[in-house]
């Protein structure tokens, strides 16, 4: 869900050359499989691509990666842990807390054992995130350029 409506937005703000924007489990439960129909039904629902299949996240990724965000703590952490480097593990954040409203409510929880209205609160919380990610990621990427 993260994925689509943030390459939404980098496509929107004509980032989509610059930026690169993928996704990945911590866990392989899911791998090779497709969305879930909640989530796709969810995301076409509001206009966005629901095309995605699902990987694990490999620790060498890192070296090519400037940013990893995370959606929950206990995600987060997984990811640190698999960090090769402790300047890896700090590239490591959580989606909300590009959203100045959640507060302390950092956690995007999962709503895959619950029902869809889960997903539409998922939804809601990842685009709220997503306006500070853009703004940040719109930064560091016109620092480079200066």
């Amino acid at each position: 869900m993260a994925e689509s409506v943030f390459r939404a937005r980098i496509r929107d703000a004509g980032l989509d050359g610059l930026v690169v924007v993928d996704s990945a489990g911590t866990d392989g439960w899911h791998e090779g499989d497709g969305a879930d129909p909640r989530t796709v039904a969810v995301l076409e629902a509001a206009g966005f691509d629901a095309d995605h299949v699902a990987r694990r996240f490999r620790a060498d990724w890192f070296a090519r990666l400037d940013l990893v965000i995370a959606l929950d703590r206990g995600h987060q952490r997984s990811l640190r842990r698999l960090a090769p480097t402790p300047e890896d593990a700090d590239k490591v954040r959580l989606l909300r807390s590009y959203d100045p409203m959640a507060y302390d409510e950092l956690d995007v929880p999962d709503p895959y054992y619950g029902d869809a209205d889960g997903f539409e609160e998922c939804l809601t919380m990842v685009e709220a995130a997503s306006e500070g990610l853009l703004a940040a990621v719109r930064d560091a990427v016109e620092g480079r350029a200066a």
